[in-house]
């Protein structure tokens, strides 16, 4: 069926997407709805065919989907939307303004509007978020014959059939899990259950954090992972490309803010003037301010810088090496608990890694800061005064210091925000810079006091 009945009509990039319509792929037709505006785009749409269409709608790559469907008539836009995939249905409703969902939602089929408003129903990032409720289920007495005979009835109207579900016949409870090779493998007149998996399905339950999901499909290498109940009822199943979806647009949040940003929630050329102010001006001013403090840490030195100007000149090594080690800190760390290598019971263990690990880095780059201001004032490119020697036990002391303050500062941080219920991914490069380089200072001019009192200070 057609959609050629809409009263939009397509310029010429829909005109030339028409004729090239037959040796296409859907991904090139989702790159090049995305390049257009939204009403060319909806055009684009109505111009193909009910079935490419919903090829088309089903790709999470498309972008203001829910923006595309708005611009269609809502009659059209809901016969679009009861054959795409319930999954991305309830994603594109969730993008919609509520006065418009609620119009969409009530021209929908009732079952398939049952399975999206359980599937809006559940918190963000669960698995209940990402299921789909179309899967493959039979009866556990059914034979290998009926059961390849219900895929074949079913399989366009089915996320995936990779995997059967086998189903209790009195409970309705999930029992066994079927791949489709060893169904086809399988004697047509024996049992289901002769080629079902041995032991207990890997499930989980709707609740489950999507990290978590993620986890067990990789662990248990599975294409698809079911979602039951308390009674082990089926709600549905996650499937790998849906994991993979999450977690790009998890990986792509997390990086933005970890370079000191709000995420932009949208593509970057998606994003308007106004937003990407919007997005980038709150931490900016944020890192700004804590930068301020480096100044009044410099001014509570001021007699010391006068006394001892040579101190100076290692300010940009103390500062940007505290930083860099609290960074480094932060990125293992951050990775570590979203990979689930570390738990939030776990900070005292990664304290007592990254203390040692502090000192030996700081000792390492203290002896290279040493080694330099010896060979410059042995070779006679800089003088660095009578008291070189002290100048440059400063640098070693104070480096060491400072490369331990940043990696422990950054191991720990990411468990704070944890700990009180905020992203790990906040405690971004930026943010754990400012941070250290305001110790930093504290802790080179305190050294400084310490070892230079009554030669050069």
């Amino acid at each position: 069926m057609n959609l050629n009945s809409l009263p939009i009509r397509a310029g010429h990039a829909a005109l030339n997407l028409i004729n090239e319509g037959r040796g296409i792929t859907t991904a090139e037709r989702v790159e090049r709805l995305n390049a257009v505006g939204v009403k060319e785009a909806a055009a684009i749409l109505a111009s193909l065919s009910l079935q490419k269409a919903v090829h088309v709608l089903n790709q999470p790559e498309l972008h203001r989907a829910a923006d595309i469907l708005t611009v269609l008539p809502p009659e059209q836009a809901a016969k679009l939307l009861n054959a795409t995939a319930n999954d991305r249905v309830a994603d594109i409703l969730l993008e919609m303004d509520e006065d418009v969902r609620g119009g969409l939602v009530a021209r929908l089929d009732m079952s398939t509007r049952q399975a999206i408003q359980t599937l809006m129903g559940y918190p963000p990032r669960t698995a209940g978020a990402i299921m789909t409720t179309e899967f493959v289920s039979v009866p556990d007495d059914w034979t290998v014959g009926q059961a390849l005979q219900h895929v074949r009835q079913v399989e366009r109207s089915r996320e995936t059939v990779y995997a059967i579900y086998v189903l209790d016949s009195k409970t309705h409870a999930l029992s066994h899990v079927v791949t489709l090779r060893r169904l086809i493998n399988g004697e047509e007149n024996a049992s289901i259950l002769t080629v079902a998996q041995m032991g207990e399905p890997v499930t989980a339950q709707p609740l489950m954090k999507q990290e978590d999901v993620a986890r067990l499909i990789r662990k248990h290498n599975l294409l698809a992972l079911p979602i039951v109940n308390d009674e082990q009822h089926m709600l549905g199943i996650v499937t790998v490309d849906d994991v993979i979806d999450t977690m790009i647009a998890d990986t792509t949040e997390d990086a933005q803010k970890f370079g000191g940003m709000e995420a932009l929630g949208k593509p970057y050329m998606q994003i308007s003037f106004a937003g990407m102010i919007r997005k980038r001006a709150g931490w900016l001013a944020a890192l700004f301010l804590g930068e301020m403090l480096t100044a009044s840490a410099m001014q509570h030195f001021e007699g010391e810088l006068e006394k001892a100007v040579v101190l100076t000149l290692f300010i940009p090594l103390i500062m940007s090496s505290g930083g860099n080690s609290g960074s480094q800190a932060t990125s293992l760390i951050i990775r570590a608990l979203a990979l689930g290598e570390l738990k939030l019971s776990d900070w005292w263990r990664v304290l007592l890694r990254e203390l040692p690990t502090g000192v030996t880095l700081g000792a390492i780059l203290g002896l290279v800061g040493l080694v330099r201001i010896v060979a410059w004032q042995q070779i006679g490119l800089f003088d660095y005064g009578p008291h070189w020697q002290l100048v440059g036990l400063t640098v070693f002391a104070a480096l060491i210091g400072i490369v331990t303050f940043g990696s422990i500062c950054g191991s720990m941080l990411p468990f704070l925000l944890q700990k009180i219920r905020l992203d790990p991914a906040s405690a971004s490069a930026p943010f754990v810079a400012t941070l250290v380089d305001v110790t930093g200072l504290v802790i080179y001019f305190s050294v400084a006091l310490a070892i230079l009192s009554g030669t050069l200070l």
